[in-house]
Formats: structure tokens, sequence, C-alpha cells
């Protein structure tokens, strides 16, 4: 009886078990009603098993239900795969290429990327947005852009990761505001929350009801790493950067590094990076490219380089 299956059929499962009803899928499939009450009968038919309860206002899943849906989403997306595999055989250069990108990440490594692009692949254009947190996961399943490169680990079965590199941060202050003189000892929360923290704000549903890093009570949040920098030089108050950022400012004495005790040894932590792309829309040439190229550009790791510090997301 399982040769009767059908990919529609799965589907069809699938998207009542997401929306909650026959009538929302029905909406979701552009299908009238009667053809998604249909197409779950079959199921169950040629399952041998009832899927869902429909003895209340809702259909609710049968314990058979529940456990058989991981298994059908699986094949769903191995399916999806081997489509999208098919279609990148026959494809030709794309005319551009989009990525979201996490502003955390090192700007230097992504030029010296695009860089090794420019003569290969002179007629296609690189977009790059800037998506903290996560927003580039978000633009990824959206169909915003072919690649993210993020600083959270977002587990998704439809999503391939890959790690990238890990991106250094301290907690700074500028040399003339008040915690600048008192970088003796560790910084307690009790002590920070007396002065203003500024924060990245996070656009993203996916987490933005999270604060990574936030431990003062007072705190001012900006869209963007440059506006957050600039706010902290003019000692509007304290936060934390990455490190490439803001080599020059420290060597030459203008930010100051503060041993903020929940940011790890001397205010410092690390966020594992990485590249994200949909394992059903296939990279062309052009995406391809980029994805070698930038892991090519990655510097290597410092020999004894510590992980184990490394944040789900970018401090404060």
């Amino acid at each position: 009886m399982l040769d009767g299956l059908t990919l529609d059929q799965m589907r069809v499962f699938v998207t009542v078990a997401e929306t909650g009803s026959f009538r929302a899928a029905a909406t979701r499939l552009l299908r009238v009603q009667s053809a998604i009450s249909h197409a779950i009968g079959n199921l169950e038919a040629q399952l041998e098993v009832e899927l869902f309860d429909r003895s209340g206002h809702r259909p609710k899943l049968t314990p058979s239900g529940a456990s058989l849906l991981a298994d059908i989403r699986a094949l769903l997306i191995k399916v999806d795969a081997v489509r999208a595999r098919a279609r990148g055989l026959g494809q030709g250069m794309e005319l551009e290429v989009t990525v979201a990108l996490d502003p955390q990440f090192p700007l230097p490594v992504l030029g010296r990327a695009l860089n090794a692009l420019c003569e290969t692949y002179p007629t296609v254009t690189f977009r790059i947005l800037s998506t903290p947190l996560g927003a580039s996961f978000e633009a990824l399943l959206e169909g915003e852009c072919d690649l993210a490169i993020s600083g959270i680990n977002l587990i998704n079965p439809a999503i391939e990761l890959e790690a990238l590199m890990t991106v250094r941060r301290a907690a700074v202050v500028a040399r003339g505001h008040p915690l600048a003189q008192a970088v003796d000892a560790p910084l307690s929360t009790t002590t920070l929350a007396d002065h203003i923290q500024i924060v990245g704000e996070d656009p993203s549903a996916l987490t933005g009801k999270r604060d990574y890093g936030v431990v003062s009570p007072s705190r001012w949040r900006v869209a963007d790493n440059l506006t957050k920098k600039t706010l902290i030089l003019s000692g509007v108050g304290w936060g934390s950067l990455p490190i490439w950022m803001i080599e020059r400012e420290l060597l030459e004495g203008d930010l100051v590094r503060l041993p903020v005790a929940a940011f790890g040894e001397g205010g410092e932590s690390t966020t594992q990076t990485y590249l994200a792309r949909r394992i059903d829309r296939p990279l062309g040439p052009a995406g391809a490219a980029f994805r070698k190229a930038l892991l090519a550009a990655l510097p290597e790791p410092l020999v004894g380089e510590r992980r184990d510090r490394s944040d789900p997301g970018s401090p404060g």
C-alpha cells in the first residue's frame, strides 16, 4: 500500500500540521478545503493510521501523526535537495549574488574574498545586506539572499551550516569615561549599572526577544556597529565591539578595554561565525566561487586558540 504515497499528500499533511487546520492549509496551498481533506484521507488510508483527531474544533495530531511528521518532513527536505541539485546542474551564470552579513564578521576578510572574484566574474553583481544576529537566517529562510554569514547557530533542517571563524570581541570605553579609571579589577554588574551600555538592536523575529551580553539596566540601542563605536568613542557609554574594528583605537589609547566579569577574562569573548545556505536552493557558479574564496580568505587559527568562551551571539 505504501507504493501509492505521493509527495503531494505528504506536503498537504505537513501544511495542515503547520497551519493547524484544513481551512488554513487550503488557503496556503491555494486549494479548496475538500481537496485538503481528500488528500489527508488518502494518506491515512495508505499508511493505515489516523494522522489527525478530528473530534474537536480543530484537527489535532494523533501520537502516530506526530511521530510520522518528522519523518515526512525529512523525506520532503531530501526530495527538495535532489530537485535543487538537478536544477543546479543546468544552471547558468547568476546576474546577482546576495549575501546576508552579520556586521560582526570581519569586513577585511569579506573584502579579500570579493576582490578575488572581480576578474573571474566581472558580469556578476554582489549585493551585501547588513543583517545582525538572527536577521541573517531570517533573510535566508525568506529567500532574500543566496548565502548568509551569521554569528548564531540556529539549527534548521532546511539550512546547511559551515563553520567559518571565531571573532574576538572586547568590552571597551572611551579613555575619558569614568569607567576607564576602574580597569584594574573585574567589573561587576553592580558597578556597570550606573553607566549606559550601548547595545545593538536585533531586528529579527527569530532572536529579537533575546538580549545577548546585555548586563546594564541603563542601555541605549543602535542599529549598527559604526554608530555604536561612535557613541562609545564620544564617551556616551561602554559596549562590546569586534576587536578587528577597534584595533587602531585600542593601540592609540582612544579606547580602553573593560574587564567586564560577565564577558569572560579581560572582558573579552569569542563568537563562532557560520556560512549558511538553503539546501533546496543550489548555488550557481558565482555563489559557489564566493564560498570557496571566502574559505580561502579566512585567517589561520592561532595555535592554542581558546574556543570555550564562544557565545551564541554578539555580546551587547
